[in-house]
């Protein structure tokens, strides 16, 4: 008796592929935290200085505010909605849009703040990174 083993090679691309949810959730974090840390160096060649007055004293929102405000939404936000679609999986639909809306919202704060131009360029760019992400993310939990 003899077994007879055989190889195949999926032709399916990294794409197409069928991740679970966790996967999804620390992908699109990781996504997010990599395409911002790009921007803040971006920024920073750029002129930028990533601080504003906070109650009379000077702060900065850079690197720690980046990685803070970037890892902690969308990782709450992913992992609620996550687990909310085992059980309803039409709350990915109105993820997306709360995940959309509620970064770009927050957007009026950043404008607000007395940051140098390229500093308020950047941070505006990293709040549609994190909207667009969460999107995506989302589309591919949704997809499953």
């Amino acid at each position: 008796m003899s077994v007879t083993r055989t190889s195949s090679v999926s032709s399916t691309s990294v794409w197409s592929r069928d991740y679970g949810r966790p996967t999804i959730v620390v992908a699109s974090v990781l996504a997010a935290l990599v395409a911002n840390l790009v921007l803040w160096l971006v920024g920073l060649l750029a002129g930028g200085s990533f601080e504003h007055t906070d109650a009379g004293t000077i702060a900065s929102a850079a690197p720690g505010g980046v990685v803070l405000m970037t890892v902690v939404p969308l990782a709450v936000g992913l992992t609620v909605a996550a687990l909310l679609s085992l059980w309803w999986n039409p709350i990915v639909r109105i993820a997306q849009v709360v995940g959309a809306l509620l970064p770009l919202a927050t957007i009026a704060g950043t404008i607000s703040a007395d940051f140098d131009g390229p500093s308020k360029v950047t941070l505006v760019l990293m709040h549609v990174v994190i909207a667009a992400v969460a999107v995506l993310g989302l589309e591919k939990m949704r997809d499953r």
